[in-house]
Formats: structure tokens, sequence, C-alpha cells
């Protein structure tokens, strides 16, 4: 086997902007749904009141040491960065019809620092946030007003930034919105199935209108969409198991199905049907979803097990993922499963069913890091994690899938979106703060640091296998 990736591989990290920026209100920045979920993502929405505070306010502070961040990444050897566009910088409150021109200077210059290093920039354009205006004013996704708003900010960072971006994502994890609404559509935590499913579907529209916008403005361009792939095993090999585990599948490669294939899939009008959903869908909507994406990326933490025991099913709910663990397999601190195997399942699952471009923008190990007395950080835990993810990559890659790229998660440690700590951390820089925000805000190289600049120097070649 060539053990070194193909020619052209881009290696990199991937960070997003409510996650490192910090600079929450700065040069006219309006408040995110981010902004307002303090003990994040599966945290309670707080109205922000003047003089409060929140760790993501500041976060790793980004927004002004982003050029000390980019000179460790190009240490590195970094040939890509997948950041994400905070939305609210280039329109505060989301509906306007005139971008913030400090929003937008901000990510001229974070750009032009990249191209400095001869780092590619991979952007996100909605990355767990959107402006709460919109929600607040409009009703979030909810409304199909929010189609055009999105749109108007899409072609506005396509026609500013044309010459600077040529890799663009839609919405980071699409389907990460049937179990946290807020974050995903800008709905309350509490909303019916067919509310959701319908702000999807206009999110869907939003993001195939986005497609469309960046192929006529950047032709030489390329555009992708963002699961969060969720690969599911059966527990067992009842007959039971196997249809439970192939619907369950289908309720987050539903989104694949929609932005690759450009039309919803016969097996969805059953599924609206059996729970008595009716979607509004306009012929405009199923003639805007034809323009597809040039490539599928997405995150992988890790696989789950279906099982149609309920017993099994309530033992789960228990836990702190509410998912059946596979007992072939074993877990992180925060409960995480580790499969390498897995990645190399998914990317041939989607590969097979998509036949386009893969990119792996997310994929990395939360872990508590000590620093020793003399200052390192010895993170093996994570290098062996990174390591047995990219060796199932490279067969995955034997096995004919194309693959664009890797971006691991938080090369830099940054904010984690689940509960907003600092203490799980994924980076090969560590950030001197803890979960209050106290700390320095620091810099300091882990031990993965120096190995993973090995692995890219080498195009892979320095990867170990272990049998």
């Amino acid at each position: 086997m060539n053990k070194q990736f193909p020619d052209g591989f881009l290696w990199g990290g991937a960070v997003a902007a409510n996650q490192v920026e910090g600079a929450y209100l700065t040069d006219g920045k309006g408040l995110s749904t981010s902004d307002l979920q303090p003990q994040g993502v599966f945290g309670q929405v707080q109205e922000r009141v003047e003089g409060d505070y929140g760790v993501k306010d500041v976060a790793i502070d980004f927004y002004h040491r982003y050029p000390e961040d980019m000179k460790l990444f190009a240490e590195m050897g970094f040939t890509v960065l997948r950041t994400s566009i905070a939305w609210t910088r280039i329109f505060p409150q989301g509906d306007e019809t005139q971008p913030n021109e400090a929003g937008l200077a901000f990510y001229d210059r974070l750009f032009d620092e990249m191209a400095k290093y001869g780092i590619t920039p991979l952007v996100t354009l909605s990355h767990y946030e959107m402006p709460y205006g919109i929600v607040k004013k409009h009703g979030g996704w909810g409304s199909r007003d929010t189609i055009g708003f999105f749109e108007n900010y899409a072609r506005t960072v396509f026609t500013r930034y044309k010459d600077k971006v040529k890799h663009w994502l839609t919405f980071n994890e699409i389907n990460m919105s049937l179990h946290a609404p807020f974050t995903g559509v800008g709905l309350p935590e509490d909303s019916s199935k067919q509310a959701i499913y319908q702000a999807i579907h206009h999110q869907l529209v939003a993001s195939a209108k986005a497609v469309k916008a960046c192929h006529e403005i950047i032709p030489d361009g390329k555009i992708g969409n963002m699961l969060l792939g969720g690969m599911l095993y059966p527990l067992t090999c009842k007959p039971a198991d196997m249809m439970e585990t192939l619907q369950q599948n289908r309720d987050w490669l539903f989104f694949g199905d929609v932005q690759v294939r450009g039309a919803y899939p016969a097996y969805m009008q059953r599924f609206f049907k059996d729970r008595g959903m009716e979607i509004t869908i306009t012929a405009e909507d199923k003639a805007a979803l034809k323009e597809t994406v040039d490539f599928i990326s997405f995150s992988y933490y890790m696989t789950g097990c279906v099982t149609t025991d309920e017993e099994q099913n309530i033992k789960a709910r228990a836990n702190i993922l509410n998912m059946v663990p596979n007992p072939h397999l074993q877990s992180s601190e925060w409960g995480w499963q580790i499969d390498p195997q897995g990645l190399r399942f998914l990317m041939n699952e989607l590969y097979d069913r998509y036949q386009k471009p893969l990119f792996i923008v997310e994929n990395g190990l939360g872990a508590r890091d000590k620093v020793e007395a003399d200052g390192s950080i010895n993170d093996d835990y994570r290098i062996q994690y990174i390591n047995d993810h990219l060796v199932q990559v490279r067969e995955a890659i034997e096995d004919g899938v194309e693959v664009m790229g890797y971006t691991s998660w938080g090369p830099i440690d940054l904010v984690s979106a689940s509960k907003a700590e600092f203490s799980k951390r994924y980076g090969y820089i560590y950030v001197d703060r803890d979960d209050q925000g106290n700390g320095s805000l620091e810099r300091r190289r882990k031990k993965s640091f120096f190995w993973y600049a090995g692995v890219i120097k080498s195009n892979g070649a320095s990867l170990t296998r272990v049998e």
C-alpha cells in the first residue's frame, strides 16, 4: 500500500467563529444565537443583559490574535484552515440590506494572513449561529423570509472574497437541527417536529440558492454541504434491528440526499405521511433544490448502536449521550466511543451513495490536558486517536474513495460547542484559559503539535498502523 496520501491532499485544522473569535460585540457585530447560549448548544437560552459575561465573549481572542495563531498553523505545515464567517459581523441583525464594512474588513485581513502562508481557506457560511435579530423579528428559519436574508449574506461574502476564498460550505452539521433546533434553525427547543422540518426545508432551499450563487460569482470555486457523520450500527443481526438502523441512518442521510441529489428522497414521503406532517414545498423550491453541491464534507467523532430492545434504549437514555453503547469499543472520558474503522466505513458509505469527493472537516479527541512542571504537554492519547483515524482514511483512499483533505477539529484549544467548556481540549496548541475564563491566553505547543507537523511533512507516510 502507498503510505503517502495523494498529491494535493489538503492538511490542516478546523475552527468556528463563535468558538474562537471572541470580540462578541466588537466593530458593529450583532448578537447571534450562540451569544445567547453561555452554557453551549445543550444549555439554556439566556437573553443578554448589560454587564453579563459568557466564556465565548472572549473565547481565545482569535479576533485579535489570529496573526500569532496563523504563524503556528504555518509552522505545522497547514495547507488548509477551515473557519467560519460570523453572519452577525456582516449583517448584525440579519435583515439589513447593506453590510457592515468593519466586519467585512476583518475577514479580508484574516484571509490575507492565510494567503501569506499559503494556507487555503475553507469557509463555512453558518456554523452553529445565526443573527438573533432574525430569530426575534422573523422566527428564525421557521420563516420563508430567512431564505432571502441568507442568500443576500452569501452573495455579499462571495462577491467580496471571490478572489481570496475558493472553497466554501453552507451550513455546519445541518442535520444537528433535529437535536438542537435553536442552534440549528433558531426555533425553541420544544418546537414540534412539523415546525422543525419546515424550518429545515427553508434551510435546504437557502443552501441550494447559496450553491447557485457561488457557481455564478466564483466560477472556479467549489462549495459543499456539511453533515454530522452519525453512522449507526445494528446492535444485533435481528431483522428488526437492521430495519431500525436503516431508518435511523436515513434521519441524517436525508440532508445529504437533498443537497447532493437535488430532491427529497422517496422514503421521506412515507416518513412525513406516517407522522401526519405536511411540509410546504413549492414548485419554486423544487427547482431551487436542483442546484447541488460539488463535494460532501462531514464531521466524524464516533459511531453508535441501534436496538429495538426497549430495555436497552431506556438504559441508554440515562447515559450522557443518550446512545446505546457498542460493547466492542472503548470510550473517551466524555463518553464518546472511539471507532477509527467506523470512519473508513462511513467514507465508503458516503462515496458509494453520492459518487462525489469527500472532505473530512472535523475529527478529533476532546480530553483534559495536563501541563507538566517543565511546561510540556504530553498528549499521547490525542496522537494515538488522530493517527488511528488517519490510517483508516488512507485505507478508504485505497478503497477508491476520493478525498480532498482532512481538517482535524480544534487545532488550537477552543470553547467546546456542546457545553462551552475549555477543559475539553482538542488542540495541538494549548491555550491558557479555564472554564471560568481565567488565564493569560498564552499559546503553547503540545507534543501532538510536533507529531502532526511530521505527518503533514511526510504527506501521511509517518503514520503508524497498529494491527
